[in-house]
């Protein structure tokens, strides 16, 4: 039997990168699948990509950072399905420079999607996830929200958060029969690692015991795992995912 099979999964950010990843991993393992994304484009895309046969797969353009945006998107989800399963938290955005150079707009910005849109979609979920009794919610952390990381000071303020939430959620909501756990990837080969030259990507991989950058299927695998039944006793962790490179 699939592991998702006939569970409703939300995935904020899911037109590209790692959410795409988790797509297509939770459609071949059953679930309906909700793709929250600003990019209405990439969105559709997605969609003439990959549904076809049974598979259930539906685009609904959200910004994360707008809590009426969040809520119209959550109570139509609500309304075709009448339930949410999962939610993967895993929106997110850099705008890099060093504490000297950050403007407030880099600032405010990378705070309002990654920490904020977090907590408007976790908040809007949670309360119909509270009245099925069950739920699994997996935000999106970072290796750089647990260790930190040189130019990111608005980015690793934002994944050190999502840690800090996860915990309290966890807290909160566990008795309500709600898991709640945080991923940390580490430089996973997508569109926003390719932002960073080519000098220190090699060094990273060489630091790294593994050898290799990641994949955005480890991550989705990560979010399988937290996602299905096979997890039901994890609660407030946070998963590395990383290829061993901050030993």
């Amino acid at each position: 039997m699939k592991r998702l099979s006939q569970k409703i999964a939300v995935i904020t950010g899911g037109a590209r990168g790692i959410g795409k990843a988790a797509v297509i991993k939770f459609l071949a393992e059953g679930a309906k699948v909700i793709v929250w994304d600003a990019n209405q484009e990439e969105g559709v895309k997605l969609v003439v990509e990959l549904k076809a046969g049974e598979k259930e797969l539906v685009f609904i353009p959200v910004d994360v950072t707008n809590q009426e945006s969040v809520v119209a998107a959550t109570q139509r989800v609500i309304s075709e399905y009448g339930k949410i399963d999962i939610l993967i938290n895993n929106a997110g955005i850099t705008k890099d420079s060093t504490l000297m150079k950050m403007t407030a707009e880099q600032w405010q910005k990378v705070i309002d999607v990654n920490l904020t849109g977090v907590f408007n979609c976790t908040q809007a979920v949670a309360k119909y996830m509270i009245e099925s009794g069950s739920g699994k919610i997996i935000n999106t952390s970072s290796i750089v929200g647990l260790y930190g990381n040189f130019g990111q000071t608005n980015y690793v303020a934002t994944k050190s958060g999502i840690i800090g939430m996860t915990k309290v959620w966890a807290r909160e909501l566990g008795r309500k029969g709600i898991c709640v756990n945080a991923v940390a990837p580490g430089f996973i080969a997508t569109e926003m690692v390719g932002t960073i030259p080519e000098k220190v990507i090699n060094s990273l991989v060489e630091k790294t015991p593994l050898g290799r950058l990641g994949s955005p299927e480890d991550i989705a695998n990560a979010y399988l795992f937290l996602a299905s039944d096979e997890s039901n006793y994890v609660n407030g962790t946070v998963i590395s995912v990383d290829g061993g490179l901050v030993l």
